[in-house]
């Protein structure tokens, strides 16, 4: 009997795409559970965060996820698959599922493993504190979002990025917990980056001043606090 792939999903929702070259578009989000990297201002800390695990997860097929997505979202809004660090699954049943429905899938992940399936559009987001992405992942992506919590998460995040294709994007996106601090640290830093760089570009995560996840009754809701302790795991 042929092994069927399952995927555990944290969260799926519809809402818009609130950050990058794809900003504003609608997007539904599958949202893979699991990462090892423990970022300590995860907003998603509900996918490795021990205090926000889920008390139960489902176990989806690829054609569960591609069969409510074809039934319930329309065809012209691309599929995020995020995490978590979806990277770390066999997406290809996933991606083929999804393509057959005729949607375009877009990736994002911190590039830590080889990327099995096919993909539209990579966003590759570095943890260069942690495990830094795979030089065969920088290679392919299409754009890149460093998070800034201090000015020294820039250089620090570049320095991850070499064989990076001329074309793809370079956002710096202010940590949320930093974005609206009074001294500006954080937002001047990535304001006088791109003024000396102007291949980079700065960012903002949108969504979050919507609040347009929070509108699908199937996204997570628990605000999860920010800003956590890196040697303690978050």
């Amino acid at each position: 009997m042929k092994n069927i792939t399952k995927y555990p999903v944290l969260e799926r929702f519809y809402t818009w795409q609130g950050e990058g070259v794809h900003l504003g578009r609608a997007a539904y989000f599958v949202r893979l559970y699991g990462c090892p990297q423990h970022c300590p201002w995860c907003d998603s800390a509900g996918t490795w965060h021990p205090e926000y695990r889920p008390a139960q997860l489902p176990l989806l097929t690829a054609q569960d996820i591609a069969q409510t997505i074809a039934d319930e979202i329309p065809a012209q809004a691309v599929v995020v698959i995020t995490g978590g660090e979806p990277i770390l699954f066999d997406l290809q049943p996933l991606t083929t599922a999804l393509h057959a429905t005729g949607r375009r899938i877009h990736l994002e992940t911190s590039g830590i493993a080889p990327l099995r399936g096919e993909i539209d559009w990579l966003t590759l987001s570095p943890k260069p504190f942690g495990t830094v992405p795979l030089p065969c992942v920088v290679e392919q992506a299409d754009e890149v979002k460093i998070i800034v919590a201090t000015p020294q998460d820039i250089p620090d995040g570049l320095a991850t990025l070499q064989g990076l294709r001329d074309e793809a994007v370079i956002w710096l996106h202010p940590e949320w917990s930093k974005a609206r601090e009074h001294d500006g640290a954080v937002l001047n830093a990535i304001t006088e980056a791109v003024k000396a760089n102007p291949r980079l570009r700065a960012g903002y995560q949108m969504h979050k001043l919507y609040r347009a996840d929070d509108l699908d009754t199937h996204s997570d809701r628990r605000r999860i606090p920010l800003g956590g302790n890196r040697e303690l795991g978050f």
